[in-house]
């Protein structure tokens, strides 16, 4: 969806003759009232539920839990995943073209807020003649949004579904999404921010990025049960060998530098390669930056209470035992802060040993709870 009109950023700034990418799944009722946004974290997109006909491996990142039966059902409610402003999968991003210089906009992509994203996903609901959500929903940056739908059009939104979320980030927190840009910053072939212009692509750092926020989506339990201390094959090969007495040779590649030796660092790697081929290093920049200034307390004094005395819709909050980049502690503080203003929430605390990557996996008692959330939203819309 194209839009001409200019939407003011709250860094200032406006963007003007921009598009928004977006997908949709189910059918919208006669009274518009069955609406459900689901809004994405930082490297998915519109893209959430079911498969592009022809292309293998195309699922949804969101896939196991929405679609026809599932806990969020397409049968009964009309889902809209929007592909955020500075992302680089459909949505105006820094590798388009700025309108007011004909050139890309790379480093001069204007600074992007979860509060303009959620400016511009209303925007895309009004061309849509959808003017209250059912629910709003979002795991991890996407709940950040969901929240901050409930604070900036509390009329728009019957309810708000905010799952391995936080009302900000610890400061251990942009400690990491820091470390990740400067690896991105200070690759040689960044050429700040403008490496669109050279031909090339700075991989380098976006592995290492990926690399760190990989290590602090999984828990300490599940890496050790997927790799513990195990080498790869070759590795294990030549340990052997060192057993039979070539211990030089073993040596030279058990501790070489330049070699993946256990199976976690082949993972990381893994994954840092498939991320560098397929994300872009300005959007890292702007998406983690959107995390860190995340704050609605910031301008109530810190008073959470304060701050979501605005809401007026029910809520959904979900966290996990073993999330510690989004622990269960955060989840209870926006709990006890809607309580203190008297607000419907219902809260789970699953007790899963995946991390914060528990939002996106198959839990039973999870997805039951969000199954039965939407029983609910359903029975109310009948």
């Amino acid at each position: 969806m194209h839009f001409d009109a200019p939407l003011p950023l709250q860094s200032g700034a406006l963007i003007r003759d921009y598009a928004l990418s977006y997908e949709t799944y189910g059918a919208l009722n006669a009274d518009k009232s069955n609406a459900v946004l689901v809004c994405h974290a930082l490297n998915a997109s519109h893209h959430v539920a079911g498969t592009y006909a022809g292309t293998a491996k195309s699922e949804g990142w969101w896939d196991n839990m929405i679609g026809p039966g599932k806990p969020l059902d397409t049968n009964r409610f009309f889902v809209i995943g929007v592909n955020n402003l500075g992302s680089c999968f459909g949505s105006t991003g820094p590798m388009h073209t700025n309108p007011d210089t004909g050139k890309v906009y790379g480093a001069d992509f204007p600074v992007v807020t979860v509060e303009d994203w959620v400016n511009a996903q209303a925007r895309l609901l009004d061309v849509l003649g959808i003017h209250k959500l059912a629910v709003v929903m979002g795991g991890s940056l996407g709940g950040m949004q969901a929240l901050s739908w409930a604070l900036q059009y509390p009329e728009r939104v019957s309810h708000a579904v905010v799952i391995a979320s936080a009302p900000n980030l610890t400061a251990e927190n942009i400690a990491f999404n820091e470390v990740a840009r400067r690896a991105i910053v200070t690759d040689p072939d960044f050429f700040g921010g403008n490496f669109y212009d050279q031909g090339v692509v700075p991989k380098r750092g976006l592995r290492i990025a990926r690399m760190i926020g990989h290590i602090t989506y999984l828990s300490d339990d599940v890496m050790n049960e997927k790799f513990g201390r195990q080498l790869r094959a070759a590795a294990q090969s030549l340990e052997g060998s060192a057993l039979e007495g070539n211990t030089a040779q073993a040596a030279q590649y058990l501790y070489s530098t330049q070699d993946v030796e256990f199976q976690i660092e082949s993972y990381l790697r893994y994954q840092g390669d498939k991320f560098a081929e397929y994300f872009d290093a300005n959007t890292y920049l702007l998406i983690t930056r959107a995390l860190d200034y995340f704050d609605p307390a910031r301008a109530f004094g810190a008073d959470l209470s304060r701050a979501l005395e605005r809401a007026s819709c029910k809520f959904l909050l979900v966290s996990f035992t073993t999330d510690w980049r989004f622990s269960p502690k955060r989840s209870r503080e926006l709990v006890k802060a809607l309580l203190d203003n008297k607000r419907r929430v219902s809260y789970a605390e699953i007790d899963a040993p995946h991390g914060h990557d528990a939002f996106l996996l198959d839990d039973a008692r999870y997805h039951n709870v969000v199954r039965s959330y939407f029983d609910n939203v359903a029975k109310e819309l009948a």
